[in-house]
């Protein structure tokens, strides 16, 4: 025998109440509708008749018929009723429907009458004029308490029945839809009885999905009430037991999450098994998408997958250099070694990925900066040396010759004073960066820029270039007066040394991204775009013959950028070859004190 739900045990028997409740409202309210839509009605008609009462009744004093006639079919016009106005001996003086020479006496009606009499008066009847059965309205028109005439008004009882087939479909509507409210109440009802048992049951079937944070309400009734408790009390007991495996499988993926190295695993089939987020932004691939897929498919690096399958065919550990090709070029230092499971049996291989970009970038520069510093300085020694060992050849007792030798190993000793100097400022300026002992004061700009200029004129003067500065005098910045002048000298200096005569240097100040940025633009030879990103490193050079034939010790630009950073800004250069280059220097701004400047 099928079983069935509670719920349709209990439901029937409340709908049939509902229904026969319903439909024994709704036929009394069928039957009287008919006539208290039709008392409605001629309510309604009366209203409008005593309105329009006062617009008709001064016309019918004034005998004015033919306003009357005209009032009465505008309305009609408006409203489509009929509108009669009617002398007490019953001649019709103004009709909406009909003209006034085929209108009959109204003497001797029952709703004329009544009117007459002072009362409102009604009646139903075929109108043989018009066709069709009429509900007619009338009101008495007075003057001084005395009745001079009758405002009667018709509505066809045709559109009458239309309204009430209306009110009749809307009350045939309305019951449907409140039985289907009541219905749904007795449903609601019902369920409430019965929704106690079904949660105890979906409840059972969530515990045995696994979900033991779930809780069963506990019903009112003693009897359920308990069995839920049962319920939830093996709940929280299964609950305790699991927590502790989840915990420890947490701080492992907390552990894993954490790290900076990444880390990947795969099985015997080189299919991904796991991967942190470390590990996904090492190798650039989407952590989600790529688990349970093969490795190859994820990662095209046939690097990564010697190691993995090195580890895998020797069970031994494999250390390699890899390098990623993606936005930038990365290196990263891979550490294969085999994964076991708890048992001890071999399940995969286990590479943990260190990033040593900037390691290899470092060691780069360090090695880049020993041989660049180690010729810098052997140069002028050397050529110190060899004219000394000239010297003491015998070259001193020729006064000419021994002149412009020592003059020669006087410019060498200056030379390599000054690479000595730069290298002790900018190892100073790195120092007081690190330490914050760099003082910073609120200062403006301009000031600075002149004071470069004021020296470098010199220089420029006789290259025949003329030193322009474009600033505001309200601009205003945290700086290091003397520092911030040291930097913009050093890339003036650049630009008069590369600039051709003839040429303007422009130094210009100006706000820029919330910034103060200064700018030292020349007209030179312009740089190269593969060289703009080492511009600024130690002892770096463009053109390393043409640079140290115009002097300079290749430090210059590596001290204006370090002074720049000393200011919690940074140097940045923009060059076209055959256009010019413009070296910029941005520094914080100080807008108090500009709004200082400008009130001043």
């Amino acid at each position: 025998m099928r079983r069935k739900r509670l719920l349709w045990q209990l439901y029937p028997s409340y709908l049939l109440v509902t229904v026969l409740s319903l439909a024994a409202v709704v036929a009394y309210a069928w039957q009287m509708l008919p006539n208290s839509w039709i008392a409605h009605v001629e309510g309604s008609l009366e209203e409008t008749a005593l309105m329009l009462e006062a617009t008709v009744r001064q016309p019918l004093i004034d005998g004015r018929r033919a306003e009357l006639d005209q009032i009465s079919k505008e309305y009609r016009n408006r409203t489509s009723l009929r509108i009669a106005v009617i002398r007490p001996d019953g001649e019709v003086v103004a009709d909406s429907v009909r003209a006034l020479r085929r209108v009959g006496s109204q003497a001797g009606l029952r709703e004329v009458e009544d009117a007459l009499e002072g009362r409102t008066g009604t009646a139903r009847r075929y109108s043989d004029e018009l066709r069709q059965e009429m509900l007619y309205v009338a009101v008495p028109i007075r003057q001084d308490n005395e009745v001079i005439g009758v405002l009667r008004i018709a509505k066809p009882m045709a559109s009458i029945t239309r309204e009430l087939d209306a009110m009749q479909f809307r009350l045939a509507a309305g019951s449907v839809v409140v039985a289907a409210v009541f219905a749904g109440i007795s449903l609601m009802i019902c369920r409430r009885i019965s929704r106690p048992l079904e949660e105890i049951r979906d409840g059972a079937e969530r515990f045995a999905q696994g979900d033991l944070d779930h809780r069963l309400p506990v019903a009112d009734s003693l009897e359920i009430g308990a069995l839920a408790d049962a319920l939830n009390h093996m709940a929280d007991e299964l609950s305790d037991r699991i927590e502790a495996l989840d915990s420890e499988r947490n701080q492992r993926g907390a552990i894993l999450a954490s790290m900076v190295e990444g880390v990947l695993a795969v099985d015997a089939d080189q299919r991904l098994i796991s991967l942190n987020l470390a590990g996904a932004r090492l190798l650039g691939i989407d952590q989600t998408r790529a688990r349970g897929r093969h490795l190859l498919e994820v990662v095209r690096n046939p690097e990564l997958q010697q190691v993995v399958s090195d580890v895998l065919s020797t069970q031994c550990t494999r250390v390699a250099e890899i390098t990623m090709h993606d936005r930038f070029e990365r290196t990263l230092e891979a550490q294969g070694t085999v994964l076991r499971a708890a048992q001890g049996q071999r399940i995969g291989a286990l590479v943990v990925l260190h990033d040593i970009t900037q390691l290899r970038r470092l060691e780069n520069i360090r090695r880049d900066f020993v041989a660049n510093v180690s010729h810098e300085l052997k140069t002028p020694v050397t050529s110190i040396k060899g004219f000394v060992e000239t010297l003491l050849d015998g070259a001193l007792q020729e006064t000419e010759d021994a002149r412009r030798f020592l003059e020669i190993v006087s410019s060498q000793a200056d030379r390599l004073n000054a690479i000595i100097e730069d290298l002790l400022m900018l190892s100073r300026v790195e120092q007081e960066t690190e330490k914050a002992e760099i003082a910073l004061e609120s200062g403006p700009v301009r000031c600075v820029l002149e004071a470069a200029v004021s020296v470098c004129q010199m220089k420029a003067a006789k290259k025949g270039l003329e030193l322009i500065v474009e600033c505001d005098r309200s601009l205003h910045a945290k700086i290091n007066a003397q520092l911030l002048e040291q930097a913009v000298v050093n890339l003036l200096d650049n630009a008069i040394k590369y600039s051709p005569p003839g040429k303007d240097v422009i130094l210009r100040g100006e706000r820029l991204n919330g910034r103060i940025a200064l700018h030292v633009i020349d007209n030179g030879p312009g740089i190269s775009g593969e060289h703009l990103a080492r511009i600024f490193e130690r002892f770096y050079r463009v053109d390393k013959a043409r640079s140290r034939k115009l002097g300079g010790t290749g430090l210059g630009l590596a001290i204006a950028k370090h002074i720049a950073q000393a200011h919690g800004g940074h140097a940045t250069v923009q060059s076209t070859p055959g256009k010019g280059s413009t070296f910029t220097i941005h520094v914080e701004a100080c807008t108090s004190c500009e709004v200082a400047g400008a009130e001043s």
